[in-house]
């Protein structure tokens, strides 16, 4: 029923709003996650008007729009959105919205290069923003859309995103740098789901995620046994929660090691589907990605 009100309610906007003008001349940007959220205001600045749907320890795999978000989508000129269907409840929202210009940032990156999915036949791990070079490509496509919308200020939004680009390859290479202090046979990354495949694959560790790709997916007593084994032949150190997921995964996963004579600490949290506190170092990409890697490094070494 609560899906049928918002849905009702959206195209009730979209015919209020269909002539509204904007007040100071900017167009209005809308953005779903924190990542996206960002990065767009990196690249955009103060030339548009930003609003980013999910905020800090949201997770977008079990989002639902709410009243709020139906006007604010239908006030939009652009919604950038991940897809992959990272969004998966916000799937039949957009679709209600053909005359919006909905773009998903994930159609920078050539699918062939993406990791596929065991879970859901011909899909892909949507969390491309832990391997920094997608990052650099969803960077320039983003800038191209802006471009593109407001012409008039293409020049702006080319320096930004090259000043951008330019931080995030200096990113990867301090990355690298803290990497390689940690032994690679320290290098497995145990947390509450499969967030970090592709952080896996760009710096060489090995990932296990105690859920599938979607949080969605629950963890069931099996999969903590086996996990738990995992854990124990393979002498890890410490394994990790998620600032958008509930620890008691992980710490149900910690107790049953422990209660088999090996001890494993809980490393930390990670910031995987979101990012941290608005205003915050962790609130942005490059911080939330240092801070990440820190944390990491610290409790496997």
């Amino acid at each position: 029923m609560k899906k049928l009100v918002i849905i009702l309610s959206l195209s009730l906007v979209l015919i209020s709003c269909k002539t509204e003008t904007k007040s100071n001349g900017k167009i209005n940007v809308v953005t779903t996650t924190t990542m996206i959220t960002d990065l767009v205001q990196q690249i955009g600045g103060n030339h548009i008007n930003l609003n980013g749907l999910m905020g800090s320890g949201v997770d977008p795999h079990l989002y639902k729009a709410s009243e709020g978000d139906v006007t604010k989508l239908a006030n939009a000129d652009i919604i950038f959105y991940n897809g992959l269907h990272l969004e998966g409840k916000l799937v039949e929202v957009f679709e209600k919205m053909k005359n919006k210009k909905t773009i998903a940032i994930s159609n920078a990156i050539d699918k062939n290069t993406l990791i596929g999915s065991e879970y859901f036949a011909s899909n892909y791990d949507p969390h491309i923003w832990f391997d920094i070079d997608y990052w650099i490509q969803v960077t320039q496509f983003v800038v191209d859309q802006l471009s593109e919308a407001v012409p008039q200020q293409k020049l702006i939004f080319q320096n930004n995103g090259n000043s951008y680009i330019k931080a995030l390859q200096e990113l990867k290479s301090e990355i690298e740098t803290a990497i390689s202090k940690l032994p690679q046979e320290n290098r497995i990354l145990v947390t509450a789901h499969d967030a970090f495949n592709y952080f896996g694959k760009a710096f060489d560790f090995k990932v296990v995620g105690l859920q599938g790709l979607s949080t969605a997916t629950e963890a069931g007593v099996q999969d903590v046994q086996k996990l738990s084994n995992f854990i124990i032949e393979h002498h890890v150190k410490a394994i990790f929660v998620e600032s958008s997921v509930p620890k008691r995964t992980i710490e149900a996963l910690q107790a049953a090691v422990n209660s088999k004579g090996h001890h494993v600490k809980i490393g930390g949290s990670l910031y995987s589907d979101a990012l941290g506190n608005a205003g915050t170092t962790e609130g942005t990409y490059i911080g939330m990605f240092k801070y990440n890697v820190n944390t990491i490094v610290n409790a496997l070494k």
